[in-house]
């Protein structure tokens, strides 16, 4: 994630800022510029000197989801890019649950931020109806809810945002990694497996040397899972334990991981913790690049553990990459590769 600053008066900003803490301007996210600009003063800014965002006002869901993203300015205002994808949430009555819908939203949008660095299409269900990306929110406070993705629709446990219940299920099922952010970054995965593989039969084929038969029985590889655990041995193949479980699975963990690695490389870089080659503005194209990107991660990971360990914390990153992940992921960089690049030539309408 990119370092942000107020156009106001220059304060680093976080990436959930609406307000600058130095000035006091009043500010909202424009994806398209991927920058915070200053909204206009009948948007309530006392400070009438730099305003940027005359014809933006915030999401409708600055309240409700706590959005700090910028929309055109409409007789009726309008959800942002992130909010739009979210088909169903909780009640406004039930405080809880809205309480944790606004941290989901959170993680969603610094996903959908990558997912724009990137330049992955995100298509909604309003382009394609059966296919097409959309979240569903939900509190399993009141109905059984399992995270998951099914043919774009991209389930989501709002439980998950507390931070005791998901401690728990990380710790019962197992897991270095449990977040928010991690959830998203998974299934996001198996999303871009339809959009990106699924329809492409020579990414098919390497998608099966690689990961096995995407179409192999999931109940039973489901049931196996739990019932067996991981095979012996599985951290010389696989970047996680659920990663063993079905190639579908193990290609979103290692889609995951691929976002992991390239967002804090970007956040690094934007910082001064690693070369300006890791950030997203800097196209890390073909077979080298992806190698180049893992030569800058694999010392910024250990580094940044040893932080964690110098402060008491668990290790930040708490995986290891042995080759044959490397492998996968260096297929996942090339398919993303592809496409952006393809989207890239594409001549722009006026």
């Amino acid at each position: 994630m990119r370092d942000f600053i107020c156009p106001n008066c220059g304060q680093h900003l976080a990436f959930e800022n609406s307000v600058c803490l130095s000035c006091g301007s009043r500010l909202g996210f424009s994806l398209d510029d991927m920058a915070f600009l200053v909204i206009a003063s009948g948007e309530g800014s006392e400070h009438g000197g730099s305003v940027d965002a005359a014809d933006y006002q915030l999401c409708a869901n600055l309240y409700l989801a706590e959005c700090n993203w910028l929309v055109k300015v409409e007789p009726v205002r309008q959800l942002c890019t992130s909010c739009r994808l979210t088909r169903t949430r909780p009640d406004d009555d039930d405080t809880t649950a809205m309480s944790a819908f606004a941290l989901a939203e959170q993680a969603k949008r610094r996903l959908i931020a990558e997912l724009h660095e990137l330049k992955l299409p995100i298509v909604g269900r309003d382009e394609d109806p059966t296919y097409g990306l959309t979240f569903d929110l939900l509190s399993s406070a009141k109905e059984k809810v399992f995270t998951g993705h099914d043919n774009g629709v991209i389930t989501l446990d709002l439980a998950e945002g507390d931070d005791v219940r998901r401690e728990q299920l990380r710790t019962s099922m197992d897991e270095p990694y449990r977040t928010l952010l991690g959830h998203f970054r998974h299934e996001i995965g198996h999303y871009y497996f339809y959009r990106l593989v699924g329809t492409a039969p020579t990414h098919l084929q390497r998608f099966t040397e690689l990961f096995g038969d995407p179409d192999a029985d999931y109940q039973a590889a489901l049931d196996r899972h739990y019932n067996e655990g991981p095979p012996a041995g599985w951290k010389k193949n696989y970047v996680s334990s659920y990663a063993t479980m079905h190639p579908a699975e193990d290609w979103a963990e290692t889609f995951a991981h691929y976002l992991h690695i390239r967002d804090t490389l970007d956040t690094a870089a934007a910082f001064g913790l690693a070369s300006a080659n890791a950030t997203y503005e800097r196209r890390v194209l073909g077979p080298s690049g992806f190698d180049n990107m893992i030569e800058m991660w694999l010392p910024l990971s250990w580094s940044l553990n040893m932080v964690n360990r110098s402060m008491g914390k668990d290790d930040l990153y708490p995986f290891v990459l042995p080759v044959p992940v490397l492998e996968k992921m260096r297929f996942i960089h090339a398919v993303i590769d592809e496409v952006t690049s393809s989207s890239a030539s594409v001549p722009q309408q006026s």
